[in-house]
């Protein structure tokens, strides 16, 4: 099995959250966030690409990898902007380089929009942010998470694996799959699965909330998206991407809803790209 380790931790309002910093320290910072169900292991082969001048700031979100997760927590979207926010200010940045993916997208998107943090440049990678969002099969579990989290550990740790692997359009190595559910495979870990679906039935309405606000973003951004994305469809970042004034979009073939799994050489080549443009 890959392995991926956060050495810092964060006491934040929604539970301790594991965190890290690496690059360059004098370097312009660099945060980057995971969505649902993942953490920032989908960032190890990224971030490694783009530390040379970047301090690097990567964090599991309270109730996903080896944060903290309890029955009581609250993981709505808007209380993970809320630690995304406290989180910066515990690390001293200001006006940072963004890279989200997946619900991380509507996470940054919420920081920005609805507290008014500032970044230099933001990246959305298959980001949640346009109604409708989630799969057939994430609905499918939130509305009846109270029976699947009952089922007997064997049947769970299979229906994961093959949730986490649809993600993929070429299909996960086996060791990058195994690294991938780990988190979701002990007794806390199978009751935080099935809860966070929950949780994520109710926050559409998040979303729809900033969906009028974003044609008020003022900063460059790139929209990337995964051409066979069976999650979010690549139609989804088309019209994410007109929504925002200055929004440039990059489709890359080949890739599903995990794209910096699927095709992590062509998103660090754009991204790098990206980040180092003049202005």
């Amino acid at each position: 099995m890959e392995r991926w380790q956060l050495t810092e931790t964060y006491a934040s309002r929604s539970g301790m959250v594991r965190w890290d910093r690496f690059g360059d320290p004098d370097g312009e910072p660099l945060v980057l966030l995971h969505g649902t169900p993942f953490s920032s292991f989908i960032w190890r082969d990224l971030s490694r690409a783009l530390a040379r001048g970047h301090r690097i700031h990567v964090w599991d979100m309270p109730g996903y990898g080896a944060s903290e997760k309890t029955g009581d927590q609250d993981i709505s979207l808007e209380a993970l902007t809320g630690v995304f926010a406290e989180l910066l200010d515990h690390w001293g940045v200001t006006e940072p380089l963004v890279v989200a993916h997946d619900s991380g997208g509507a996470v940054a998107l919420g920081a920005h929009l609805m507290r008014g943090v500032p970044y230099r440049r933001l990246a959305l990678v298959d980001a949640v942010a346009l109604s409708p969002w989630g799969s057939a099969f994430s609905g499918l579990v939130g509305r009846h998470a109270e029976v699947f989290g009952r089922l007997p550990h064997s049947a769970h740790r299979a229906l994961i694996r093959d949730y986490v692997g649809s993600a993929s359009s070429p299909g996960l190595r086996p060791g990058t799959l195994d690294a991938l559910v780990e988190p979701w495979l002990t007794p806390e870990g199978q009751a935080a699965f099935y809860r966070q679906l929950t949780c994520r039935l109710d926050d559409k309405r998040y979303t729809d909330a900033m969906e009028g606000r974003y044609g008020t973003v003022d900063l460059p951004v790139l929209v990337c998206w995964g051409e066979d994305d069976a999650w979010v469809p690549v139609e989804r970042g088309r019209e994410l991407a007109s929504r925002i004034p200055a929004a440039r979009l990059s489709v890359i073939p080949g890739a599903g809803h995990l794209l910096p799994e699927d095709k992590p050489a062509e998103l660090a080549t754009e991204l790098f790209a990206f980040l180092h443009e003049p202005g």
